[in-house]
């Protein structure tokens, strides 16, 4: 029988947390170690951190103790702690989806930068460290006026793995090469690692100017397909596919990125619940080196129990998620069934001290147990410096980078500005201001893309064409089909938006939704001249109706451009901006719905007509392949330096290379060697030296981008993968040189079918556009 003192010493308390609680982030008025409780020795900011995170722990009751285990954690008062709210969301800009954040007081808005997808495709790891860094600047700031936590629950870097994914508009994209590169930027830009010191002369790296959480740890990319949803879903992927496709974004941003929060997903992979697998959450810690806290994602403890039904009780769903290494619940099930399973032998008081050394270690390194956070390193941040030039102008030019030119006929684009032509602007989502995509906030200033153009154009009309984005009938093309009459030129703007693609809503369909692609045809045809086609989303279209039709000059991919996209897209309309974005995923035909959105494998399996998934693996057509995008200006490559030959022979370690077998044959004849066999991989590492010449007459940035194409040595090679990227500003009609790094160990590797990482041997293609470069790799 549950003790009575169980309710009242707990569970009241819990009760009268929420009913008096709204927000629990620290106020400046509110924080730790102020007189009298500023002697405890967890306020002494000259001992080690994990000293003081002790001391705090030591010092608390159990029922204390439960009541932090929540994301919005009680106050101490005893102790002079004040509550506080775990959970933000920063994911492009300071967002409105988490308690955490709010935006009724001094500061009304934040920079509202493009969705992920759209960053990911400028290629460009300096703009998202930068972006990064601008957000964790304004976090800071709010958080100073009492706004906002200084924990923040992202990037998302799951793969965008099916193309109707809802939440794929929130990742870098389809490839872990990428994704990986971009989780690292984000976490340095928004924690302050290099940042710190630019901004405030510090240079301390345990310090934290805020905190960012690597999410959704793992293979979760599927939130409501037919009797699928991400409450009840089993992954079920093989070691292979883990290895090299859904863990090396996480892995990365763990390693390189240092990230100090690790969020788990709702999902089950391979039957056991994300939340509650030790072999998953232990990875990260013990053989990743993971320093931080891990939460759930939102009630995602409770559906261990209540949706999966892996628990066989409240009490065991607690004890299988403490004992797995999870620290905090984003919900209140632990805060509910915590003391229950203390009680009947579950779990122990230790297992909670584990999980609040983390999270206390966390908030040390935030400055929250410091004093007065506006006499801290960072207490001068405040509304100056929340939406200002600087930033606006970073929203700006994230945007410029990230439109991607999938098309462009006869060099339709750029327009004349000089002209004086007319311009009819046309579509569904011409006029709105809602640009962000999912997990935004309130932006700095709300503009269309029609408000964007109409500064450029000197005669402008516009027409809905469908009264919304389902388009469900064609009332309004008469209207349209006049407006685009009367034009020089015309703007057809259409796509998806959060009716369409969003959490817990995947699409079922690839096309343009309801009678979209009717109104852009019939508008293109009653053109003057070739039609601009327009294309707002974050997943996949197919538009191949649209890029075979001449009279459809040019399209354009904005994604989900942010609070400054109107004006980007006006500016590579009219030339004042040369395109530079490349699709960071595959654009797929419709065909590919027939594929079972819940079969996670990445590579083709012809015997059950299974095409495969990404660039890496799939065989069918594409709309748009990987790396697709345009520019007014056409580039050519060379290859300035690489090596020619790579020898294993210093690296094997010793009393492996009797071992290496394959096919029977020894070391001489292998077909490649595990990276596991291999010693100082990074001592193999070399620069490819390329030089880039635009042969156009425009001036602008490029995207270089290596890829490698490796012998075929087992089932599940890569078709071509993606080794390094670099973006570099070109002047017209000149040469410009840029160097990619490359790490074979990891960069030239894939994993086997049990899951271990290998290095082929032989010759490997490095490609850069039409332009080839063989290396070979040997054993002597």
């Amino acid at each position: 029988m549950r003790k009575q003192w169980a309710w009242s010493s707990t569970m009241m308390l819990v009760l009268m947390l929420f009913l008096v609680s709204e927000i629990a982030t620290v106020r400046s008025t509110d924080y730790a170690c102020k007189f009298p409780h500023h002697s405890y020795p967890f306020c002494d900011a000259s001992l080690p951190t994990l000293a003081r995170a002790r001391s705090i722990v030591s010092l608390l009751t159990l029922p204390e103790k439960i009541l932090l285990l929540s994301n919005n954690a009680s106050s101490i008062p005893r102790l002079g702690i004040p509550a506080y709210q775990w959970w933000s969301e920063s994911l492009h800009g300071l967002a409105i989806n988490g308690p955490g954040v709010s935006f009724n007081g001094t500061i009304p808005s934040a920079t509202n930068f493009p969705q992920v997808i759209l960053s990911a495709a400028s290629f460009n790891r300096s703009l998202w460290f930068r972006t990064a860094a601008a957000i964790a600047r304004e976090a800071r700031a709010m958080f100073n006026v009492g706004q906002a936590g200084l924990t923040f629950w992202a990037p998302n870097i799951n793969i965008f793995r099916d193309p109707r994914w809802g939440r794929g508009q929130e990742t870098p994209g389809e490839d872990p090469m990428l994704a990986s590169a971009y989780a690292v930027e984000y976490v340095r830009g928004l924690q302050g690692i290099r940042g710190i010191q630019d901004a405030v002369g510090d240079d301390d790296d345990d310090k934290l100017m805020v905190s960012a959480c690597c999410k959704h740890f793992t293979a979760y990319d599927l939130d409501m397909w037919k009797q699928f949803s991400r409450y009840n879903f089993n992954a079920v992927v093989s070691e292979q596919d883990l290895e090299d496709t859904y863990q090396p974004p996480f892995r990365g941003c763990i390693q390189q990125g240092k990230a100090s929060c690790l969020m788990c997903s709702y999902n089950e992979v391979n039957g056991v619940p994300a939340c509650a697998s030790e072999e998953l959450l232990g990875l990260a810690r013990d053989k990743w080196g993971f320093k931080g806290y891990i939460t759930s994602d939102c009630d995602a403890v409770a559906t261990v129990y209540e949706y999966q039904k892996y628990a066989n009780s409240s009490e065991d769903a607690v004890a299988d998620v403490l004992k797995a290494g999870l620290d905090i619940d984003c919900g209140t099930f632990m805060l509910r069934n915590t003391e229950y399973a203390i009680e009947q032998g579950k779990i122990k008081e230790e297992d909670i001290d584990r999980a609040l050394l983390n999270l206390f270690s966390v908030q040390l390194r935030l400055g929250l147990f410091d004093g007065d956070p506006l006499k801290g390193q960072f207490g001068k941040l405040g509304s100056k410096d929340v939406c200002n030039p600087e930033h606006k102008t970073l929203a700006l030019e994230a945007a410029r980078q990230g439109i991607v030119l999938l098309k462009n006929d006869k060099k339709f684009l750029p327009l004349n500005r000089d002209i004086g032509a007319s311009l009819a602007v046309i579509g569904p989502l011409a006029t709105t201001t809602k640009l962000g995509g999912g997990y935004s906030g309130i932006p700095c200033s709300l503009t269309s893309l029609y408000g964007g153009l109409e500064e450029f154009a000197e005669r402008i009309s516009f027409s809905f064409g469908c009264h919304d984005v389902s388009c469900e009938s064609d009332d309004g093309f008469g209207e349209a089909l006049d407006t685009a009459k009367q034009a020089d030129f015309v703007v057809i703007v259409v796509g998806l938006d959060a009716t369409q693609e969003t959490e817990d809503h995947d699409r079922v369909s690839l096309l343009l939704p309801g009678k979209q692609m009717d109104l852009v045809s019939s508008v293109a045809d009653a053109s003057k001249n070739p039609a601009i086609l327009v294309l707002i989303g974050g997943g996949p279209l197919d538009v191949s109706f649209a890029e075979k039709n001449e009279k459809i000059g040019s399209i354009l991919w904005v994604g989900y451009p942010g609070e400054a996209g109107g004006k980007a897209l006006a500016e590579i309309i009219f030339g004042e901006f040369n395109p530079v974005g490349r699709l960071p995923l595959t654009w797929y035909p419709e065909a590919f719905t027939n594929v079972p959105m819940n079969d996670m494998n990445m590579r083709a399996d012809p015997s059950r007509g299974y095409p495969g998934r990404t660039y890496r693996f799939y065989t069918g057509s594409r709309v748009y392949g990987f790396g697709h995008g345009l520019s007014y200006s056409h580039f050519s490559y060379n290859f300035l330096s690489a090596p020619s030959k790579i020898s294993l022979s210093r690296i094997i370690k010793d009393g492996s290379r009797k071992r290496l077998y394959q096919a029977g044959q020894e070391v001489y004849g292998a077909d490649y060697v595990p990276i596991n066999k291999l010693q100082n991989c990074n001592s193999l590492s070399f620069s490819v030296h390329i030089s880039v010449t635009n042969l156009g007459d425009l001036d602008g940035s490029h995207v270089v981008m290596l890829f490698s194409k490796g012998p075929r040595v087992v089932d599940g090679s890569p078709e071509t993968q993606l080794v390094g990227f670099s973006s570099l500003h070109t002047v017209a009609n000149k040469s410009a040189d840029t160097s990619i790094l490359v790490h074979p160990c990891e960069h030239l590797s894939f994993a086997d079918e049990q899951g271990r990482r290998i290095l082929p041997m032989g010759s490997h293609t490095l490609s850069v556009g039409d332009v080839e470069h063989i290396v070979s790799i040997q054993i002597y």
